[in-house]
């Protein structure tokens, strides 16, 4: 398309250079930009040009284009808007998609940018009315559809829909008996909106229920509204409802302003010729494509014809979104039956020639032209001073990992791993599966199976993740810090597998040969990944470590770092820690080195890419008999997240499932599901791999690399009830969110994984959530365990400081290791003033069989009136005197109750019996105390006494 200086209207002079929103009013057929106190605010007489850029992480800018059209203005400023929409989209390069917007019609992408709504106003500068307030306030009735909120004219009420009714002291919100709990709850942000912009923010709220007739003061009044109440008739169905959304798609060739249809079975792309302009038809959307080589003037008279096709009757819903060949729209291309692999149309050389016209005309052209991404070191966001514990599956069960063992993993295995760091106000959790890459499906199954049930078994609280061999989120790598994966496996089910299939055995031997390509960020996130010894697995890009029985190497290629070099070392610690090694860097290789590889052969020099960061895009979801169907929420918050549905917040290189608390409890166990449901389709056309990993995250239990894609309040999280039963309490309490939840304290840190609080410079920079929780860097505690069984130092020089001794996991009970928890603070306050003797029971047993080296003693007072509390804290070791102080020393890990219950069938042996209450999750400890509490307030009152007698004798 050949653009000229006067193609290009002067209000358009430095448009679309930075991220944000502009609007222009349509003026006497010309756009004048609007101040930005004004964005928002609409009247009904006008049209409107709204221009949104956004820029993405690459650096690069993406436009969307709306003209919005009161029901009042003229047909000429309608016509006026939709060209010159053709003109700005001319002016940012040809790469806008554009939109037409009727007003009560709009799309969700427009209306996202007005949260929670527009409301426009009478009025307008091409029909001779004046923009002004009514001083007097007028008693208005909004209806609200959807989740997302249309407000409209004077109504009538119907037993479907949420109303808004705004009087002059107070509004009301009217929810009809079949409306949805997501509707109410958004109809409550409207009114919010209302408040503020026409009260001041002073005035009553009340919401009425339909079907309470006069039943309380509130409902008397809104029905008074309207001269009392009289019965509802059933809603109608209008105009705007009769047009089909099945419309079968029609394409449409534009010559000339007029439409010929294009005869054809099967829409494919190679219908579309870029001379040239097509509308689609599809009923609710209508789609104008414009071709890279079509004039202005032809793609003005193709907008035309698209505007004039929906003016007809019957179609005031149908949006018109116009796209540019090359630049399509993921719902354009869905409709077609074939779409081969986009490529860029617009080369540099034209995107240069565009931006060199627009900069002799005064215009910053940084949007135009390609912007190197800012690089940056990509952040965990999560602790990484927690506890770690790492299973490997066996078939049908998990075997524990010793410390030393647990960032080893085989590609014939799977993985559990459960990590357990401290939170903003509690302790977090994360249990998620490791899948190599050549293990059984069995196992798989396995695995996911005994991850799912760990989680269940603590109520939901964990985030779990499933992660894939060669998919590794930057979390996993983390926690582990050093992580080695070694070809072959050790579980049954592997060997079985190749036995049955006769295939050799190539599980890793430390006296075989072994190659070793070296990765990572730094001493805190590196791994080293067995490759084939051969020459031909090289990458200039990398190091690598080369063994054979006694004889090690380490080769340099020639585009490694000096960092990379420094994790060379740092792994050798790990592989080889007791043997010398020979350095070789790329192209003064010894004969020897290429010997073991198996002679020398090319290799590449390209680095392996990883899957970047993009930007997120939330989906509502609904998953019904195995069918899952999206919806995506434009320009999300956290408000969007209702308690009752499932999203999906797909990152590209990960996908996080949100499954709120009043999700019915089959639903809960189908989110695996449905993330794998999601990875299939790949709603986003952007080649998402089915090994991507998913995460789990439940409401209320959200870990900060899930929180940081939003702005993100942690007590709206922690508040009971239902999406509409929350925003009410909010919105009553003044706009902030009351904590409903008990809040569980935080636990102790595991020793294992923390240490003192060192000075800053030891701080490791994996440490992006909480900095003062530092560990020595570098150094992994699989490592630490490792290093300290060797008496003697290696000739070489050691990259990282001396290990530090101590435990990582301390058994439960050793009185040299435990320190108590913080719960225990807990434990003494909640049973200060109340003797229970189902509690009692628990905390001690009737009877229990020591082995000779254990010995349990109960406490003896002669104070009658001495507390349970008391006795409690004689069975414990004394805890800090300042509530809430964290210790950075070790604790006792937490078990499932029905496996330390005294009756179970499957119990844990290895703890300390006198105190089992202890190794609850506080939730789940609350919960029992609380069960335990509401039994005995129903036993008679003479009962109680004699109880608390006999608790006092004891």
């Amino acid at each position: 398309m050949s653009v000229s200086m006067r193609d290009l209207d002067p209000a358009f002079k430095g448009a679309g250079q930075k991220d944000g929103l502009e609007i222009w009013r349509i003026e006497n057929f010309n756009p004048v930009p609007i101040p930005q106190s004004s964005y928002g605010k609409f009247f009904t007489g006008d049209s409107y040009m709204i221009l949104k850029t956004t820029a993405s992480k690459s650096g690069a800018l993406r436009y969307d284009i709306h003209y919005w059209l009161g029901k009042g203005t003229s047909q000429d400023e309608a016509g006026a808007a939709a060209i010159k929409t053709v003109e700005l989209d001319a002016a940012l390069g040809g790469r806008a998609v554009q939109y037409r917007e009727v007003q009560g019609h709009e799309t969700e992408k427009f209306l996202s940018y007005f949260k929670p709504c527009i409301i426009p106003q009478e009025g307008g500068a091409a029909s001779g009315f004046k923009h002004v307030e009514a001083e007097k306030h007028t008693t208005r009735l909004f209806i609200c559809k959807g989740k997302h909120v249309v407000p409209f004219a004077r109504s009538s009420l119907n037993h479907d829909d949420v109303f808004i009714l705004d009087t002059e002291s107070k509004i009301f919100q009217f929810n009809g008996s079949n409306s949805c709990i997501q509707e109410r709850a958004k109809a409550l942000e409207v009114v919010q909106f209302i408040k503020d912009t026409y009260h001041d923010g002073k005035c009553e709220i009340a919401s009425v229920e339909d079907g309470k007739l006069m039943s309380d003061s509130e409902s008397g009044e809104f029905w008074g509204c309207f001269g009392g109440f009289a019965p509802l008739p059933r809603k109608t169905v209008s105009d705007d409802d009769k047009f089909a959304d099945s419309h079968p798609p029609e394409l449409l060739c534009v010559d000339k302003g007029k439409t010929e249809p294009v005869e054809t079975d099967s829409l494919t792309k190679e219908l579309l010729e870029t001379n040239k302009c097509y509308i689609l038809d599809c009923g609710l959307e209508v789609y104008v494509w414009m071709g890279r080589n079509t004039s202005l003037d032809v793609r003005k008279s193709a907008s035309g014809a698209a505007d004039k096709l929906v003016s007809g009757t019957g179609r005031p819903k149908s949006h018109v979104v116009r796209v540019i060949e090359g630049f399509e729209t993921v719902m354009f291309k869905s409709k077609f039956d074939s779409w081969p692999q986009a490529s860029q149309v617009m080369s540099e050389d034209g995107r240069g020639k565009v931006a060199a016209l627009l900069k002799r005309q005064g215009l910053d052209v940084k949007g135009l032209l390609k912007s190197e991404p800012v690089k940056e070191e990509p952040q965990a966001y999560i602790d990484c001073t927690g506890h770690l514990q790492v299973w490997r599956v066996n078939s049908k069960e998990k075997i524990l990992l010793p410390a030393t063992d647990q960032s080893k993993f085989y590609s014939g295995d799977c993985y559990i791993f459960q990590y357990s760091y401290p939170g903003e106000d509690k302790e977090e959790y994360l249990i998620g599966t490791w899948v190599g890459k050549n293990s059984i499906e069995e196992e798989r199954a396995s695995a996911l199976s005994l991850a799912s049930k760990m989680v269940e078994s603590m109520k939901f609280i964990p985030c779990q993740v499933r992660i894939y061999e060669g998919s590794e989120p930057i979390q996993f790598h983390a926690i582990l810090q050093s992580c080695i994966v070694f070809k072959g496996g050790l579980s049954d089910g592997y060997k079985n597998y190749i036995a049955e299939k006769e295939i050799p055995d190539e599980t890793y031997s430390e006296d075989g040969l072994a190659l070793f390509r070296i990765q990572g960020f730094g001493p805190d996130n590196m791994q080293a990944i067995q490759v084939e010894p051969v020459a031909s697995s090289l990458n200039s890009t990398y190091c690598y470590i080369l063994h054979s029985d006694s004889t090690v190497f380490t080769w340099s290629g020639g585009l490694a770092t000096s960092d990379d070099q420094e994790l060379v070392d740092r792994m050798l610690d790990l592989i080889k820690p007791d043997l010398p090694c020979k350095s070789h860097k790329e192209g003064v290789e010894s004969e020897l080195f290429w010997d073991l590889l198996g002679g020398k052969s090319e290799y590449t020099s390209q680095k392996i890419d990883r899957d970047e960061e993009s930007d997120p895009h939330l989906f509502s979801c609904d998953f019904s008999k195995g069918n899952l169907k999206v919806k995506e929420i434009y320009n999300f918050s956290q408000d969007d997240l209702m308690t009752e549905d499932i999203y999906i917040l797909d990152c590209h290189s990960e996908i996080f499932v949100w499954v709120g608390q009043q999700v019915d409890p089959k639903s809960k166990m189908q989110a695996l599901t449905i993330g794998e449901k999601f990875l299939e389709h790949d709603f986003l056309l952007e080649k998402l791999s089915r090994e991507t990993p998913i995460y789990i995250v439940m409401e209320g239990s959200e870990p900060p690399f899930f929180t940081r894609f939003f702005k993100w309040e942690s007590a709206k999280s922690a508040m009971l009830g239902n999406s509409f039963q929350r925003k009410l309490a909010i919105l009553k309490n003044g706009g902030a969110a009351l904590v409903l939840k008990h809040k569980r304290r935080a636990s102790v840190s595991y020793g294992g994984r923390s240490g003192g609080v060192p000075d800053k410079s030891q701080r490791s920079r994996s440490m992006s959530v909480s900095p003062d929780r530092v560990r020595v860097r570098g150094r992994s505690p699989a490592f630490n365990a490792l290093a300290a069984n060797f008496e003697n130092t290696n000739t070489r020089n050691l990259s990282t400081p001396p290990p530090m001794v101590r435990k990582l996991y301390p058994k439960s009970g050793a009185q040299d290791t435990v320190k108590p928890a913080s719960k225990f603070s807990a434990i003494s306050h909640l049973t200060s003033s109340f003797e229970l003797p189902s509690a009692r029971e628990n905390l001690i047993p009737r009877s229990q069989k020591v082995g000779s080296g254990t010995s349990i003693s109960n406490p003896e007072t002669t104070t009658e009136g001495v507390s349970m509390s008391k006795r409690i804290e004689s069975l414990t070791i004394k805890e800090d005197v300042q509530e809430g102080e964290a210790e950075d020393d070790e604790s006792v890990p937490v078990y499932p109750y029905d496996r330390i219950n005294t009756d179970a069938t499957d119990p844990i042996t290895d703890i300390d019996v006198t105190k089992r209450e202890a190794y609850l999750s506080p939730a789940e400890f609350q919960e029992k105390l609380g069960m335990a509490k509401n039994e005995f307030s129903k036993l008679p009152k003479w009962k109680q006494n004699k109880l608390k007698m006999a608790a006092r004798l004891f």
